[in-house]
């Protein structure tokens, strides 16, 4: 079996995307009823409720969609991180040092590269999409440049990123890059199609350090030096990263050819925070609804995890949510808490809905070697089950650099630790235990369409439970 190289653990990726979205899909215990089973108060079977409240699932969905939120003013949209608001309080700063490196290209010239350095939450993803909201505004002049916004937390290698860049700018079905090209037919091709668009292309590579900690720092190269083998168009780098440490992991003709403008954002403290949600608030509720110390408790919270602004405003939507589950007239501070306590259980199982492909395949190949163990297993055997689910799965398997990559994502994550062993004569490797609960995230692996041929099969109606719904239980399993 082979061994992962033992590498230290990559620093903490932006689980953009996922970090701050909660399900409110899965009620409490209480609350779960068979679909068709009439419930109320007294427990009369199919008997109608006395109270009028709704006895079956059909009946509680058509409550929900004629009753009008009590709470909520208009979209609940508002409250989530993908929502660019007018205005970010705290990031005037930070919006006019993004404006005036990317503003050359109303001009129709090119940018320097820009390295945008911060925590998860500060603001680094609004703020580049305000200030390309603005640019954009700006018709009579959007003719000279073009945005194209990717997420690399969701590119796994090189080839995706080129061939996605490339098919950003396809007119027709017959100028797409299909699977299976050669990495350089890729890249001539990418650059055809860019050249055919023309103008300043600004790329932001969001979660940039995920790229490189996966792949490696030669596709950074590749897009770094486009410019002298593109013809009519021009390339400028938007990179936005949480590792603070990024560059530092380049090679040095890297650095030298990016030749990047740098900003950091600050975390936001508690309150800052509070000024944020209370915008928000004012946008998204009725007035008089929020009780005294929920925007408080909601922005403490997220301040004791390094300021992450993403994390308050869940805290706040889900608050809502609960005190509207509870039919209540207003948003308390026990909300909060009850949000809270679902928050932490329902990011693990987003978190692992948001990884790419192989991570996917990866971690329930950890699960399931762990679920048989109840204790450590080590890389080689990690390997070997993930390249046997691979295969049935009918994906081409990574090397074990790459997974050795993954594992680390995977710790820095919080959901695995990987702690070296020593085996003497063998060498040293990593010894991998799981550090979420099993019983929440194998099922929700398995749910995904790229999980599920090789999931375990399950009764019909089975639900997750959380540890929010089932406050006995004491152990993460």
């Amino acid at each position: 079996m082979p061994n992962f190289p033992v590498d230290p653990p990559a620093q903490s990726p932006d689980g953009s995307g996922s970090a701050n979205a909660a399900n409110p899909a899965v009620a409490p215990v209480g609350d779960r009823h068979p679909v068709g089973e009439s419930v109320n108060a007294s427990g009369n079977g199919g008997a109608p409720s006395p109270t009028g409240s709704p006895s079956s699932a059909g009946e509680l969905l058509d409550s929900i969609l004629q009753s009008k939120s009590e709470l909520f003013r208009g979209s609940r949209e508002v409250l989530r991180d993908s929502y660019v608001p007018n205005r970010l309080p705290h990031r005037e700063q930070q919006i006019r040092q993004v404006a005036e490196v990317l503003a050359p290209a109303l001009r129709g010239e090119v940018p320097s590269n820009l390295l945008i350095y911060g925590k998860i939450g500060t603001g680094k993803t609004a703020v580049v999409a305000q200030v390309r909201q603005d640019m954009l505004r700006r018709t009579d002049l959007a003719s000279h440049f073009t945005f194209v916004s990717l997420n690399c937390g969701n590119i796994d290698t090189p080839y995706s990123l080129l061939q996605t860049i490339g098919n950003t700018f396809a007119k027709n079905e017959p100028d797409r890059i299909p699977t299976g090209w050669s990495l350089d037919r890729v890249q001539a091709s990418m650059r055809r199609l860019m050249d055919a668009k023309g103008g300043t292309i600004l790329l932001i590579l969001d979660e940039i350090d995920r790229l490189v900690a996966r792949s490696g720092d030669n596709v950074l190269y590749t897009l770094s030096q486009l410019n002298t083998e593109l013809e009519v168009a021009r390339l400028a780098l938007v990179g936005i990263s949480n590792d603070l440490k990024f560059t530092n992991q380049l090679d040095t003709r890297v650095r030298s050819r990016l030749n990047e403008e740098k900003i950091l954002f600050p975390p936001y403290d508690a309150v800052q925070l509070q000024d944020i949600l209370r915008e928000r608030a004012r946008e998204a509720f009725r007035e008089g609804v929020v009780d005294p110390g929920v925007v408080e408790r909601c922005a403490a919270y997220a301040a004791l995890e390094n300021g992450d602004a993403r994390r308050a405003l869940a805290l706040l939507r889900l608050s809502a949510e609960m005190a509207e589950r509870d039919r209540a007239k207003r948003i308390t501070p026990d909300h909060v808490v009850k949000a809270k306590n679902r928050l932490e259980q329902d990011i693990i199982v987003e978190c692992c809905r948001t990884l790419p492909p192989h991570c996917k395949v990866l971690l329930y190949a950890i699960l399931q070697s762990y679920e048989r163990r109840r204790n450590g297993v080590l890389t080689g055997e990690v390997y070997d089950s993930y390249r046997r689910l691979a295969e049935r799965l009918g994906l081409q398997p990574l090397h074990a650099r790459s997974i050795s990559n993954y594992v680390s994502e995977l710790e820095s994550l919080g959901l695995i630790r990987a702690t070296i062993v020593s085996r003497g004569r063998g060498g040293r490797t990593r010894e991998i235990i799981v550090d979420v609960p099993l019983s929440e995230t194998m099922p929700a692996l398995e749910e995904d369409p790229l999980i599920a041929p090789v999931g375990r099969p399950r009764s019909r109606g089975q639900m997750l439970l959380t540890n929010f719904d089932n406050p006995n239980r004491t152990g993460p399993f």
